[in-house]
């Protein structure tokens, strides 16, 4: 069983074929808002080089957010049409939650407006509620590792292999019944996008 993995939520590009049990094709590649320009190319040579056709996958896992507006939906979209088109099944998980792997670890990523996205992760499983937080506001102990956007908050920026955390993660996959019905999770409403004034 082949199964194309897509990350476009972020700040990556991160593409990868997963045969069985075994990764067999990745690429994850700092990609910021150039995304929808560099994924056809990129999963075009992903796939040339292992030799594989677009019938030849199975199934198709994506992560759905929280994060960039767009970038969700670069890769859902692009999961949405094909998956429909070739009646194979499509599987979602947590951006935050992918990024975690199985770490016990605070994932935070930026939300942009001073805000970022964070919650708590141990074993693949989420300990603490994922929200989107004032970066002053969010209490972080010293003994807690940081993964993403550590920058944000006093730390060093620090990203898993994106491809890598899929596989470990398969048991957390969410299988979706109907692709058409596949929406972005978002955690902040429109209004809080605007610029708060003073």
């Amino acid at each position: 069983m082949i199964t194309l993995c897509m990350d476009t939520s972020h700040t990556w590009l991160a593409l990868g074929l997963i045969k069985d049990n075994q990764v067999i094709s990745k690429v994850q590649e700092p990609c910021w808002k150039k995304q929808s320009e560099e994924i056809f190319p990129l999963l075009t040579k992903m796939m040339d080089d292992v030799k594989l056709q677009p019938e030849d996958i199975d199934a198709v896992v994506i992560s759905k957010g929280p994060g960039s507006y767009t970038g969700v939906r670069i890769a859902m979209t692009i999961a949405k049409v094909f998956c429909a088109m070739r009646e194979v099944p499509l599987y979602t998980i947590g951006t935050l939650q992918l990024y975690a792997g199985v770490e016990n670890c605070r994932v935070v990523t930026d939300a942009r407006g001073k805000r970022v996205y964070t919650c708590t992760y141990d074993n693949g499983k989420a300990t603490g509620t994922l929200e989107a937080v004032e970066i002053v506001d969010l209490q972080i102990a010293p003994e807690e590792k940081v993964i993403g956007d550590g920058a944000l908050v006093g730390r060093d920026n620090s990203w898993p292999d994106i491809i890598d955390n899929f596989l470990v993660l398969k048991n957390e996959w969410k299988k979706e019944e109907n692709v058409h019905l596949v929406v972005p999770e978002y955690l902040k409403s429109r209004e809080s996008y605007l610029v708060k004034k003073a």
